[in-house]
């Protein structure tokens, strides 16, 4: 097996992040894969590579991108003054999932959100997602507030 590396996403990764946000019932209803990519995702993955704040992850080995994940720094007064680091869109890609490939993406994450100052890790996660609410739940992550979302 090849050594795996998690680093920043690179404008030539947008193809396969975008194929693991849609592989599944909820993201293949709202993501487009088909290529050439849709000029919203480059301006969108532009807008996150310019911002400090912003940290768009992949894991990636010899055979590619095999998983991804953002993570949002957020300063704010609450709970002295408590930095946050805001984890969103994870995806493992389907053909390597039950190879503990998401705890380490998440352990990374959350040593960079400490790296980085944060006292909190937070993460927003679909009603419906049961597996992934059972893996945050043993990463030691708990459901103490509910979310609400408005679409514009």
């Amino acid at each position: 097996m090849s050594e795996i590396q998690i680093r920043r996403a690179k404008q030539a990764d947008l193809s396969a992040i975008i194929a693991m946000l849609a592989d599944d019932e909820l993201g293949s209803a709202r993501e487009d894969a088909s290529l050439p990519l849709a000029q919203a995702y480059l301006d969108a993955f532009a807008a996150i590579d310019a911002d400090p704040n912003q940290f768009l992850a992949v894991m990636a080995d010899d055979a590619g991108i095999i998983g991804t994940l953002q993570i949002t720094f957020l300063a704010g007064l609450s709970l002295r003054g408590a930095r946050r680091g805001q984890i969103e869109a994870v995806r493992i890609a389907a053909d390597r999932r039950g190879e503990r490939l998401g705890q380490r993406l998440f352990e990374w994450a959350i040593e960079t959100c400490r790296e980085r100052g944060c006292r909190i890790v937070q993460l927003t996660t679909n009603k419906t997602r049961l597996d992934a609410h059972r893996f945050y739940d043993r990463l030691g992550f708990r459901a103490t507030h509910i979310g609400y979302k408005l679409e514009l």
